[in-house]
């Protein structure tokens, strides 16, 4: 399977799209290069929630791999993301072209690093790494087939997904979700949250034995996309998806003018709860400049 990513990752092909190398390296081919920002952690966390997914091909026994191809430092957590991968078990290989920066490279990737962080100057150079790197991955994978595979059912369905998804005491800052767990209790779960017209996407990692969350310091009058993801020891089930809006904060009212004189007035008005300062703004009408 293949992602590009900028600021905002894009998959071109699942794991279930194509099944001889033919048609994957035809699809290469026709690949179209996609430009742009350098949003490394949103192109890792699109990876976990669309690619790796049962219904985008990937088998729920078989080895995880993700090979990262950058040549720019993230503009956002890389390592943060990162993390989430290898704390399910899934393996990641760094590979640096140009401006990477080596460092972050070395955060991303699994251990040991020898065998999976590679930098070169140019993109022509990289084929001098397919060899070297496909006798790594082939090792790597038969490595992790041999060890005893966790008993993972293979229904996805309630055995390992939650349901019923619901989100209440929503404020202008703040809102409550709660769900059922599945069957099965995970060993965590993931829940990832953000503005729906762009924002950078924020995470709270739970136990798997709480199954309600409060959602805190969010932005007033604002559209927020909510996911909810169980992870177990090897797979991350499917997830719950909910959207809702925060309430608009609460304006002041009952405004009132006296004590007019020829330069100036007095302006009272009723308080707005929570505010903790005012902007007062006035303007000579009709259209004259606020000062």
């Amino acid at each position: 399977g293949l992602s590009q990513y900028s600021s905002d990752p894009r998959t071109e092909w699942d794991l279930s799209a194509y099944s001889t190398r033919d048609q994957v390296l035809e699809a290469v081919r026709n690949l179209r290069y996609k430009g742009g920002n350098t949003f490394t952690g949103l192109a890792l966390t699109h990876v976990l929630e669309q690619n790796l997914k049962p219904d985008a091909g990937a088998r729920l026994k078989a080895e995880k791999l993700v090979i990262l191809l950058t040549d720019g430092k993230s503009q956002d957590d890389a390592n943060l993301a990162a993390q989430t991968l290898k704390n399910l078990g899934i393996e990641i290989f760094a590979i640096g072209v140009k401006n990477a920066d080596e460092a972050e490279l070395k955060q991303v990737a699994s251990e040991p690093l020898e065998l999976t962080v590679y930098n070169v100057l140019d993109f022509p150079l990289l084929s001098s790494l397919v060899g070297r790197l496909t006798r790594v991955l082939c090792t790597r994978i038969k490595e992790k087939s041999n060890k005893e595979n966790a008993d993972i059912p293979v229904n996805t369905g309630p055995q390992l997904s939650p349901s019923d998804l619901k989100i209440s005491a929503v404020t202008s800052k703040s809102m409550h979700l709660t769900w059922s767990p599945p069957l099965r209790p995970p060993k965590k779960y993931r829940i990832v949250y953000y503005p729906s017209k762009g924002g950078i996407p924020k995470e709270v990692v739970l136990d798997g034995a709480v199954s309600s969350l409060r959602l805190s310091n969010l932005t007033s009058h604002t559209e927020y996309l909510v996911s909810v993801f169980p992870i177990y020891d090897t797979v991350v089930g499917d997830g719950l998806r909910g959207v809702t809006s925060t309430l608009p904060l609460s304006p002041p009212r009952s405004l009132r003018v006296s004590e007019l004189s020829h330069n100036s007035m007095r302006l009272s008005w009723k308080a707005a709860q929570g505010a903790t300062q005012y902007l007062v703004l006035c303007s000579a009408a009709p259209d004259g400049a606020e000062d």
